[in-house]
């Protein structure tokens, strides 16, 4: 799919009136829109057990934030999710929009992998929490394997899980080196690793940017990869089987 000519269509031309539009509307929007969704969530939180609720409302959220952004979003590959949806859902890492996008378009609930540090942040650290994400902290190797012990054990319930492998966003749009931890809680688990590959991201919030440069974005769910039979030891090979199939993509697709 060339999104050349879509882009030229959609997007805004970058100069003063695109910074004023930012700073002055959107920007400021997308942060009241943040704020007003956590705390209904957090409302929720407090009867919402099962998180289904939270996740709706996440949902909104993410709708609100791509409307705003001005960047309409297609899936590709809605039919490579697997049945049941229990897996382990690896994604490049290229911006803020990232997780919106993510929210947005998978549709399933799913719960996603975030650093233990966000947990400490006021507000942030209390709907991660009480909406039932998965902390990582990579502080020292029992550590980080005892918050994958607690990714295996939502798997093992059902719950398909969201991991950025990179480990952080991206600083110039190409993939990074993947951590093992997302092919080492699918084997655990003996779910499907499915690779997920975003585009275009990166182009509308570059990493220490707050500078949105609306254009077509697009979600691409690759064929999942099984993990039956699988032991730990395999991790590190099947890590390296979705960063090809994320970076063969990306590339296929970003043009």
């Amino acid at each position: 799919m060339d999104l050349t000519t879509a882009e030229t269509d959609l997007q805004v031309r970058t100069g003063p009136a695109l910074r004023w539009l930012n700073y002055l509307i959107l920007i400021p929007l997308m942060a009241a829109a943040t704020a007003a969704f956590g705390c209904v969530s957090l409302l929720i939180s407090l009867w919402d057990r099962s998180g289904r609720q939270q996740h709706a409302v996440a949902r909104m959220w993410a709708d609100v934030m791509l409307l705003l952004s001005l960047s309409p979003v297609t899936l590709i590959g809605h039919e490579n999710i697997p049945h049941p949806e229990t897996a382990v859902y690896a994604s490049n890492h290229l911006s803020y929009m990232d997780t919106p996008v993510l929210f947005a378009k998978l549709p399933f609930q799913f719960r996603i992998l975030a650093k233990t540090g966000l947990w400490r942040v006021p507000f942030i650290g209390w709907h991660l929490h009480r909406s039932g994400q998965v902390p990582v902290d990579q502080s020292s190797a029992r550590a980080s394997i005892a918050s994958l012990s607690v990714g295996v054990a939502a798997l093992k319930a059902g719950l398909p899980l969201v991991i950025f492998p990179e480990g952080g966003r991206s600083a110039t749009g190409e993939t990074q080196t993947f951590l093992a931890g997302g092919a080492f809680m699918a084997i655990r688990a003996q779910v499907p690793l499915v690779p997920v590959t975003l585009v275009g991201t990166f182009e509308l919030l570059p990493i220490h940017t707050y500078h949105l440069r609306p254009r077509p974005l697009l979600v691409i769910v690759g064929e999942p990869i099984p993990t039956i039979g699988m032991t730990t030891r395999d991790a590190e090979a099947l890590t390296q089987r979705a960063y090809d199939a994320i970076t063969q993509t990306y590339l296929r697709y970003a043009v």
